[in-house]
């Protein structure tokens, strides 16, 4: 593939604590992102903020400054991320679209496909820079605008089921589903902002699991290790 947006949840960096970071699982990530840029692929990232805040589960602070603290949320990860990835010999950037002092660029559509031209790993954190929407709405909106292929969303889980693995040990896993059954199942693959921006865009998505062996790298190749929703 050309170019791929990749989705890493915070939780699934933070490995077994579930909180901060697990530096061995980002190396991981850096190893096999590195394989892909060295093949040609150009990649862009996002990552949630989980693994430092979860402010929509809390009543006790207003819900536009809960979720402005999960956007910075996403800034530390992206920054903590680029600079792992800088020491295993890539070069990147980071782009918010709010001003970040000198921390951070700047986002812009030709900003950042230029840097992905060069070869550059692009971090977008921040989100979208407003509240009431959620790091996947801002995957979807970042794959759309910088023309890419597929949204590779790697996950703690390794698939799309039809009900919660975790509680129903019969949960049956989806190879394959369209955007239009994820929305009508509230299989909530995506929140319904993002499902629906998927939908309207053409934009397909491969769920997998992250802890899985080389999963980027053999989700970057085409092979279904998880879930293929197609649109």
């Amino acid at each position: 593939m050309k170019r791929v947006l990749l989705k890493l949840s915070g939780e699934a960096l933070a490995g077994p604590a579930k909180k901060g970071f697990d530096e061995a699982v980002v190396m991981n990530v850096a190893r096999q992102v590195r394989e892909l840029t060295d093949a040609g692929t150009q990649v862009g990232i996002v990552i949630g903020g989980g693994n430092f805040w979860r402010g929509r589960t809390s009543n006790t602070i207003d819900r536009t400054r809960a979720d402005q603290i999960g956007m910075l949320a996403t800034v530390m990860n992206c920054i903590y991320v680029s600079e792992i990835f800088r020491y295993a010999g890539m070069k990147t950037s980071v782009m918010t679209p709010f001003a970040c002092g000198s921390m951070t660029e700047l986002f812009s559509k030709e900003r950042a496909v230029s840097a992905l031209e060069r070869g550059e790993v692009v971090f977008f954190a921040g989100g979208t820079g407003h509240p009431y929407f959620s790091t996947d709405t801002a995957t979807v909106l970042r794959a759309i605008e910088i023309e890419a292929e597929i949204i590779l969303l790697a996950k703690s889980i390794d698939g799309v089921y039809d009900s919660d693995p975790a509680v129903n040990r019969d949960a049956k896993k989806y190879e394959e589903i369209t955007i239009g059954e994820v929305i009508e199942k509230k299989l909530g693959v995506v929140d319904m902002t993002a499902s629906i921006l998927c939908m309207e865009n053409k934009m397909p998505m491969l769920v997998f699991g992250l802890e899985g062996e080389d999963s980027i790298v053999r989700a970057a190749s085409g092979e279904n290790t998880g879930t293929r929703v197609t649109v």
